[in-house]
């Protein structure tokens, strides 16, 4: 197998960190994280961080962390034009992603990476979520839901990924892994971080539908 310089398209939740973590386990080597702002630059898409929050996580690895303000019109020619500036600035052969089995996703990611000339790396694929989650678990990353759908509510906000969380997300019918976007985390710390996330003080709040952990950062 090839030993790649990869890029990881990072959203601070538990996908993408494993996906790093297991890149890393096979022998790739990390060259800095990218990840995806709404269109005013201030928190990030789906899981709502402030780059402070991503910023944290990325001085724990120790790489560099491009942030870039898009639209979800312009998201896919913003994310190839600057995956395929970092592949060159940082000569990446490769990019990491934490998709698990949704193939729409995968076949994105193959196009993007297509178009900047590197490969889509895909270490988490097809392996059976709930088992993953568990992995993920016992490999040491700690993480917290940040948003959910109206479905699990305001009360699953900020709650520890553990055990007694999967056993209630599953009572509620809904994947444990989230992979469907019932709900995304983040990571808090993780063997790989020299030192875990600091936490600001947040409040919840609502919005179209969907139940959001607002960072004062």
């Amino acid at each position: 197998m090839t030993d790649h310089r990869f890029i990881c398209s990072w959203s601070g939740g538990k996908d993408s960190c494993f996906a790093f973590m297991e890149a890393v386990r096979q022998g790739h080597h990390p060259l800095a994280l990218l990840n995806m702002m709404n269109e005013n630059g201030r928190i990030s898409r789906s899981h709502a961080l402030p780059a402070s929050l991503l910023q944290q996580q990325a001085a724990a690895l120790a790489l560099p962390l491009t942030t870039i303000a898009s639209t979800w019109q312009e998201y896919e020619t913003n994310f190839t034009g600057t995956l395929t500036g970092l592949a060159n600035e940082y000569g990446a052969t490769a990019a990491v992603f934490g998709d698990i089995d949704l193939q729409p996703h995968r076949e994105w990611e193959e196009k993007v990476c297509s178009a900047a000339g590197i490969e889509a790396l895909l270490p988490l694929w097809q392996e059976d979520r709930k088992t993953l989650v568990y992995r993920m678990l016992q490999s040491g990353i700690r993480c917290l839901i940040v948003s959910c759908n109206a479905h699990l509510g305001e009360t699953f906000l900020g709650r520890i990924l553990d055990d007694v969380l999967i056993a209630d997300l599953e009572a509620k019918g809904v994947d444990v892994c989230g992979e469907n976007g019932e709900f995304h985390t983040l990571v808090v710390d993780c063997p790989l971080f020299a030192v875990p996330v600091v936490l600001p003080a947040c409040r919840k709040v609502e919005h179209e539908g969907y139940w959001f952990l607002q960072w004062d950062a």
